[in-house]
């Protein structure tokens, strides 16, 4: 008979064992591919280590009220805000940063990530996901347990704030001081961080979707013209500043007349809708002074040096960036893609989680 190569039949075992073992490992792994989430107000974006950025849609679901079946999710969805018949509802189950409806945000969560994992229905994702620095405990697990019930087999959670320092690639981990400013849809969050750690955080429920608010009321009080949430969210992109522009601008809006209901046109100009916008946009300036005159001075002296990180989709406002730094003296770094920053950071804390260890608040 011929022998076994090696030390023997227990050494072959052993080999054999552990390479079946490496395997299952290796296909446990695959199958249940971590994600990194930023469950926005305004959007949810989804990261892999593998692919980086996979989806980014809005966080808009269309459900049918006589069956509870989701009609529409993401940017199907945000077409039928104001456009559906009464049987269909179309709604934003965050709010403020915060879960407003926890089984529509379940259903929500798990149609993005079965879209993310397609092919693998018996996927259990770890998930890593942001949330904003001023929550509550209800408010946290909330988000744990709709991650849970949607089929992630383990839920951590980073604050905002930090995540958007990590995906700037600041030096966190320093004894230095960083201020970050993330504009989301329903929050602006304002943190110092240093050590790994946020030394101070000021969390204001303004953001987005308060600047799309108040050019809707503007639009309703000035023209007496009723319009949507589509519509006032494209005047802020167009037209909307936080500064007086160097060329003037104007657009076309249409809606409905508080009048005599019939369709009408008026034109709207940057200057008109940098007076609606006003208010949120000094208490968003607001909450970054708050947070400078509150901040011990060492960090204070470290970020006159490093600068201010803006992040989040309504840091891309035009001329914010300019007012923040005449208010505040400080220097005003955009990031280079402010909407994805903070998913970006998620996903960097989540592929290397010995490093970011200390991030995680739960």
């Amino acid at each position: 008979m011929g022998q076994l190569s090696g030390n023997g039949p227990s050494s072959f075992f052993s080999n054999a064992n552990a390479s079946v073992g490496m395997f299952f490992t290796k296909l446990f792994r695959f199958l249940g591919k971590d994600l990194a989430m930023d469950l926005g107000t305004a959007n949810t974006l989804l990261y892999t280590a593998q692919d980086g950025i996979v989806l980014a849609e809005p966080s808009v679901v269309a459900i049918d009220t006589r069956t509870d079946e989701l009609v529409a999710v993401g940017a199907e969805a945000k077409e039928y805000l104001g456009r559906t018949p009464e049987r269909i509802r179309a709604i934003r189950p965050m709010k403020d940063g915060v879960i407003a409806d926890f089984d529509v945000t379940r259903a929500m969560i798990a149609f993005f990530v079965r879209k993310v994992l397609t092919g693998f229905r018996y996927a259990k994702p770890k998930m890593v996901i942001c949330v904003p620095t001023g929550i509550t405990q209800v408010e946290k697990r909330a988000v744990v347990e709709s991650a849970q019930m949607a089929g992630a087999r383990e839920v951590k959670l980073v604050e905002e704030p930090m995540a958007a320092a990590i995906g700037a690639g600041l030096p966190i981990d320093r004894p230095s001081g960083n201020m970050v400013v993330d504009i989301g849809g329903g929050t602006t969050e304002v943190a110092v961080i240093s050590l790994s750690a946020i030394a101070y955080a000021e969390s204001v429920r303004v953001a987005g979707d308060e600047l799309n608010e108040t050019v809707q009321r503007y639009v309703q009080d000035e023209f007496q013209l009723l319009i949507g949430e589509n519509m006032a969210e494209e005047i802020k992109i167009r037209i909307g500043s936080a500064m007086p522009l160097p060329e003037p601008r104007s657009m076309d809006v249409s809606g409905k007349s508080l009048i005599d209901g019939t369709p009408t046109t008026v034109t709207i100009t940057d200057e008109q809708i940098r007076e609606a916008i006003r208010e949120p946009v000094n208490i968003i300036v607001s909450a970054a002074m708050k947070a400078l005159e509150k901040t011990p001075p060492e960090l204070v002296a470290d970020i006159a040096k490093n600068g201010l990180l803006l992040a989040g989709g309504g840091a891309l406002l035009a001329g914010l960036d300019q007012r923040i730094s005449q208010e505040t003296n400080l220097t005003v770094v955009l990031d280079d893609d402010p909407l994805t920053t903070v998913v970006r950071g998620t996903g960097r804390s989540m592929v290397d989680r010995e490093r970011f260890k200390d991030v995680f608040i739960n």
